[in-house]
């Protein structure tokens, strides 16, 4: 396993009787691609500014590359951050920007002028060198931001939400840019965002945090699949849950009377944080079908369709099962020949044991 180049252990912060943090344990591997992601306030960026170097922690341990940072200020540790705001200077062109920090250095003329080409031809501004920075687009001054950031050969990248300012298309571009980026210098990079889908498309690894902790560290396809609470798994994409009790366990399964679906027996490994506190079961909506004419699922219940959202290659169904108040969603692919239901239209739905999950 990559050993972790940074490594935070009990880090609190507090100000004055607000605990931002509390009680963080978290390795992050050399070379990865890791997210710190979490609603507004949760501590994401408190824990960021921390490992830059721009808080200090009110107690805990915290390690880059085998070394206490206990004392080490922002400007001596071997990290460098992108901001929200790229905090490009107006006044100077691309290369002026991309040069700061190493003529800060005084490294020599020669090899400032080697490296910055370098980098700004590895965020694909060839050509820019003497373009203003005012005359750039937002997702150019976001690359001018990870020149600069990337020139100065940090050991550790740090990206405080560097995509929230940019349009949807340019996000997207810029999800693919910064991951192919990542795999070329081969650094570790460390984003905080609130974006589940950034986060999802980006990471190699995620911890996703709540109130100042650390609800879950896994990967994409992990927090997805197997999340290990109700909040974590509502909280990354789509998830519908139901009411329900345990009423026993046997060896590897666990029979459980669910809302609306009646008593399953399940196995073990649909509770992936154990049964002790199960009170619902959670189903994506990818994982329900609004059954045609003559389809057919391993389990089957009648609804009631009660909102239809059309997205243009998914139809998005608010459907309503028996014995439950709040609709459950089902998303469906709009294929050639497939029916379009409408609200009050009655559906069969279709679903299997296997996709549900036991949660807290």
């Amino acid at each position: 396993m990559t050993q972790p180049i940074i490594q935070l252990s009990g880090v609190d912060k507090l100000y004055g009787d607000f605990q931002a943090l509390s009680q963080i344990d978290l390795d992050i591997r050399t070379g990865e691609f890791f997210s710190l992601l979490g609603p507004s306030g949760c501590g994401k960026t408190t824990l960021l500014r921390s490992i830059a170097g721009f808080e200090t922690p009110s107690a805990g341990s915290l390690h880059i590359d085998g070394k206490s940072m206990d004392g080490v200020p922002a400007n001596k540790r071997p990290t460098n951050m992108v901001f929200q705001s790229y905090a490009i200077f107006p006044h100077m062109s691309v290369a002026e920007n991309v040069a700061y920090g190493l003529k800060a250095r005084r490294l020599p003329k020669a090899e400032i002028q080697e490296r910055v080409s370098e980098a700004i031809s590895m965020v694909g501004l060839q050509g820019f060198d003497s373009r203003a920075s005012h005359a750039l687009s937002g997702g150019q001054r976001q690359r001018v931001a990870l020149a600069r950031a990337l020139v100065l050969k940090p050991r550790v990248l740090l990206l405080d939400e560097p995509l929230s300012a940019l349009d949807k298309k340019m996000r997207e571009q810029m999800q693919s840019e910064l991951r192919r980026l990542q795999r070329a210098v081969g650094i570790t990079f460390v984003l905080v965002t609130h974006d589940q889908e950034e986060a999802l498309t980006m990471s190699d690894r995620i911890a996703v945090m709540f109130d100042g902790k650390i609800a879950q560290v896994a990967t994409p396809q992990m927090l997805y699949g197997k999340p290990s609470s109700r909040r974590v798994g509502n909280f990354i994409g789509m998830m519908n849950f139901l009411e329900a009790e345990v009423r026993a366990t046997s060896g590897e399964t666990v029979e459980v009377d669910v809302q609306s679906l009646g008593r399953l027996t399940l196995p073990l490994s649909q509770a992936p944080a154990g049964v002790d506190g199960c009170q619902s079961v959670g189903i994506r909506p990818e994982m329900l079908t609004i059954l045609a004419e003559g389809q057919t699922a391993e389990r089957e219940i009648e609804a009631v369709v009660s909102e239809v959202f059309y997205y243009g290659d998914m139809t998005f169904y608010d459907v309503t099962l028996p014995q439950k108040d709040a609709p459950v969603t089902v998303t469906m692919r709009n294929t050639a020949g497939r029916k379009v239901l409408a609200a009050g239209d009655t559906a069969r739905v279709g679903w299997s044991p296997v996709s549900l999950l036991l949660l807290r």
